[in-house]
C-alpha cells in the first residue's frame, strides 16, 4: 500500500464505526502530518496516550492506542473527528498494520533469538545464500548487509521502520533475509506481521535485566518467536545443547511444523561430531541424515562452529539442499566485533576484538579462544553503565576464572560515574583470588595489555565489539576497539620488524 487507504483495508475497527483515510503511519507525534495514524503506545516511563492532543493538532485522521492512552487523552479526542481504534495489544495491531501497509517483504525470512550469537548466525545465513546464488540479507545490530545495505538505530527495529526496510529490500530484489530477534523487539511485537519461515534459537545466559523483570521474564521473551510469531507451518531450529535448549525445542514443537535440532548431543538432527583447533580457524565433522561430512571453518571459537551450524539448520529449514549447504560453510567470513582479528605482533601473538557484553558471554569468548593459543591468555572487560548491575561482578568473575591475566576498563559509562562501575567489576575478579589491573582509559587499557604479550599470547578486548564510538554521559567519543588495536601493536613493534 503505502498511499492513502482506508482503516478497513488496514484490519482496523475505530469506535462508532468511524472511517478514515490514511496517507501514512506514525509513532512520534513529531512525525505526525496530515491523514497519519499515530500510534500511542505504552512506555517504559511515558505512555504514548500524553501525545495524542499534539497529534491531532497536526492532523492525525486516526489514533490507535489502548484504554489507558485513550483515557489520558479522552478530552482532546471527544472534540476531534479523527477515528480511535482501542486495542487491548496496541503494539501488535501495529505491527500486522505496518505488514499491510508496506506491503512488500522478502520471500523467505527467518529470525534468531539468544542472548548471545544472533549477529554471527543472521550474517552466516546471509552468507550461506549468497554463496547458493541467493539476494540475501541479514538485518539487526550491524543494520541491514548484503544484496541491500542501510543503516539500523536498533537491533529489531519498531515495525515501522522495519517494514519500510523490508518492503525496500523487496523491491531492490532481495529474496531471503535473516533477522535478529531481540527480547526487547519481541517483548514489544516488533516482529508480528514479519512472514517468517523458520526461526533459530542459539541460548540463553543472563543479559537485559534492567528491562525484563526476572530471569523467566526475559526467557518468556525469547520463547515468544516460537509461541507467537513463528507461523504453525514454520519450521524452529534449536541449539540443544544449551541448557534451555530442550525446553526451548518443547516449546517449539507444540507450534511449529518440525524442529531442527543442532548441536552435539546424539539426538541432534545436524550434529557436530568432531572438531579441532588450529591458529586460524577448525575442523568440524558432521551429521546431516546419518551423512558425515568433513569442512574447514575459517572462524576461531569453538562457539562460532555453533553459530555456522544454527545459521545451516535455517537454510535448511527454508528448503536449501544439506549438502549444497554444508559446502558453503568453508567460505564464512567472520561478523566485525565478533571474535575478530584485530592486529597481530611481530612476535606472532595476536588480538582479537569480541562483542561479549555479559558473563556468559566472557566465559565462552575466553573459553573458545583458549585451544587456539599456545601461551597466555589476557583478557579486557569492562561494563556498560545505566545497563543491568548485577551481572558487573559476574563479567569480572568470568574473565579471571578464563583468562592468565585481567584488565578492567570502562566501556560505556553512560551517565553513571565510571569508577562506581570499575570498582564492581574488579570485586567479581578479585573475589576469585586473581590479581585484576584497573586502567581507566580504555586506550591506554588496550595499550598495556598488548604490551602484555609474548610470542604464542592472545588479548582479546572484549564488550564493544563492532561499535565505533563510547558513550559517556550524553556524549558519544569516537572509539574502535579494532582500530585501537591496531594503533597500539604499531605503536609497540615500531622498528622491531
Amino acid at each position: 500500500m503505502g498511499q492513502a487507504t482506508s482503516l478497513r483495508d488496514l484490519g482496523l475497527t475505530a469506535r462508532g464505526g468511524r472511517e478514515a483515510e490514511i496517507a501514512g503511519l506514525s509513532v512520534d507525534s513529531r512525525e505526525v502530518r496530515a491523514g497519519h495514524l499515530f500510534a500511542a503506545l505504552p512506555g517504559v516511563h511515558v505512555h504514548g496516550g500524553k501525545f495524542i492532543e499534539a497529534a491531532l493538532e497536526a492532523g492525525a485522521a486516526a489514533i490507535l492506542t489502548d484504554a489507558e492512552g485513550a483515557r489520558l487523552a479522552a478530552d482532546a479526542l471527544d472534540a476531534s473527528s479523527a477515528a480511535l481504534i482501542v486495542a487491548e495489544d496496541p503494539r501488535q495491531v501495529l505491527a500486522y498494520t505496518c505488514a499491510l501497509w508496506f506491503g512488500q517483504q522478502p520471500a523467505c525470512m527467518v529470525a534468531v533469538t539468544g542472548t548471545n550469537g544472533k549477529t554471527s548466525v543472521a550474517s552466516f545465513a546471509r552468507q550461506i545464500w549468497e554463496e547458493m546464488g541467493k539476494h540475501a540479507v541479514n538485518l539487526g545490530t550491524t543494520g541491514v548487509e548484503g544484496a541491500y545495505e542501510a543503516p539500523l538505530a536498533h537491533t529489531t527495529p519498531e515495525p515501522i521502520t522495519l517494514h519500510r526496510v523490508l518492503r525496500e529490500c523487496a523491491r531492490a530484489g532481495v529474496t531471503h533475509a535473516a533477522m535478529e530477534a531481540s527480547s526487547h523487539g519481541l517483548a514489544q511485537r516488533r516482529l508480528d506481521g514479519v512472514h517468517l519461515c523458520a526461526a533459530a534459537f542459539s541460548n540463553f545466559t543472563q543479559d537485559h535485566l534492567d528491562y525484563h523483570s526476572s530471569f523467566e521474564e526475559y526467557f518468556k521473551a525469547k520463547a515468544g518467536l516460537f509461541t507467537r510469531v513463528l507461523p504453525q507451518d514454520g519450521v524452529a531450529v534449536i541449539n540443544t545443547d544449551d541448557p534451555r535448549g530442550d525446553e526451548m525445542a518443547e516449546i517449539a514443537g507444540m507450534r511449529a511444523r518440525s524442529v531442527i535440532r543442532v548441536g552435539r548431543a546424539g539426538d541432534a538432527d545436524l550434529r557436530i561430531t568432531g572438531q579441532r583447533f588450529d591458529a586460524t580457524g577448525q575442523d568440524l565433522r558432521l551429521e546431516w541424515a546419518g551423512r558425515a561430512s568433513q569442512v574447514r571453518l575459517p572462524l576461531i571459537g569453538g562457539f562460532q562452529a555453533e553459530n555456522a551450524v544454527l545459521a545451516a539448520g535455517l537454510v535448511i529449514a527454508c528448503g536449501g539442499d544439506p549438502d549444497r549447504v554444508i559446502e558453503t560453510l568453508p567460505h564464512l567470513d567472520t561478523v566485525r566485533g565478533r571474535m575478530q582479528l584485530a592486529a597481530t605482533r611481530v612476535n606472532g601473538s595476536a588480538v582479537f576484538v569480541d562483542y561479549a557484553h555479559t558473563p556468559g558471554a566472557v566465559a565462552t569468548a575466553l573459553q573458545a579462544l583458549r585451544p587456539h593459543v599456545m601461551g597466555r591468555l589476557v583478557a579486557i572487560v569492562g561494563a556498560g553503565g545505566d545497563r543491568d548491575t548485577t551481572k558487573r561482578p559476574l563479567m569480572g568473575r568470568a574473565a579471571a576464572e578464563h583468562a592468565d591475566a585481567v584488565i578492567v576498563t570502562d566501556d560505556n559509562p553512560r551517565s553513571e560515574d565510571p569508577g562506581t562501575i570499575r570498582r564492581a567489576v574488579l570485586d567479581g575478579a578479585r573475589g576469585t583470588g586473581a590479581h585484576a589491573l584497573e586502567v581507566a582509559d580504555r586506550a591506554e587499557a588496550i595499550l598495556r595489555g598488548v604490551d602484555m604479550l609474548g610470542p604464542g599470547d592472545a588479548l582479546l578486548i572484549a564488550g564493544k565489539g563492532h561499535e565505533t564510538g563510547q558513550v559517556v554521559g550524553d556524549t558519544v567519543f569516537p572509539f574502535d576497539d579494532v582500530e585501537q588495536a591496531s594503533v597500539a601493536v604499531s605503536a609497540l613493534d615500531e622498528g622491531m620488524a
